[in-house]
């Protein structure tokens, strides 16, 4: 394995790399591989993004659209977080939980979220429920899973300790299962996170009348290239945004923890 760059080493790397990109995409505009109206130049779409946060698409301005993409992404989310942890959790100290659940879980965690889909509209339509289904669907696995092995892998020596001291079943999840398994179920929360953001824009291409996978969908269907390009910019600012508030919360838990 290569040792780690420098700072002033990534700063450059990254500035080349972010640099080569729009000289590929200026040049692919400037030797005609795709007509003008499918592939707009860099400048163009930066330009359609910020008067998208002035001027309404499909009902509404851009910061509309992701205010409603987060609603749903908040309640998806949310509900795979407090339902798919401490069920993990449970799982990893009650074997017969484990025995239980397992065969159910492992049955359904391999259905794809958009699978959902036809589901969550013929339960739902395009309310809140519909996208909250699949977001749940995406995100609750990975919250459970990591959960689980945390739990699972917890060192013998704490839990033969507060076995000595008679702690109960609740106070071993919540006191010793829960603080040691805290990395795993942080890891868990950034891959769910990923995986309910994508899938949040996959429902709100059939199942919702606004949002982030609406504007697009939309703007594709009106052959508005330069819009799709700018909801696709906003989709990925918004999940860097949430990843880096779920690295921020796993600082300060392990902080905590440490201290």
């Amino acid at each position: 394995m290569s040792k780690p760059l420098s700072r002033g080493k990534f700063l450059q790397l990254t500035i080349i790399g972010i640099v080569g990109f729009f000289v590929v995409w200026y040049a692919a505009r400037f030797l005609h591989l795709s007509p003008p109206k499918f592939l707009p130049m860099p400048h163009e779409v930066a330009a359609k993004f910020f008067s998208l946060f002035f001027e309404p698409f499909a009902g509404a301005t851009l910061d509309e659209h992701m205010l409603a993409s987060l609603r749903r992404f908040g309640m998806g989310f949310g509900l795979a977080t407090l339902v798919g942890v401490p069920l993990g959790l449970a799982m990893g100290w009650f074997r017969w939980l484990d025995d239980a659940v397992t065969p159910i879980f492992d049955s359904l965690r391999f259905i794809a979220p958009v699978a959902w889909v036809p589901f969550a509209a013929l339960w739902f339509g395009t309310g809140i429920g519909g996208p909250t289904l699949i977001i749940f669907a995406g995100a609750f696995p990975p919250c459970l899973i990591n959960a689980y092995r945390g739990a699972r892998n917890v060192d013998n020596v704490y839990l033969e300790a507060a076995s000595v001291l008679g702690i109960g079943h609740l106070r071993m999840i919540t006191d010793v299962l829960f603080p040691a398994a805290v990395p795993s179920i942080i890891a868990g929360l950034r891959i769910a996170a990923g995986l309910g953001w994508m899938s949040l824009v996959g429902a709100e291409l059939i199942v919702a009348s606004s949002g982030m996978g609406n504007l697009i969908v939309r703007a594709q269907s009106a052959i508005e290239t330069s819009t799709v390009m700018a909801g696709m910019i906003a989709i990925g600012l918004v999940g860097i945004v949430i990843d880096v508030l779920i690295r921020r919360m796993e600082r300060q838990l392990l902080k905590h923890r440490r201290g």
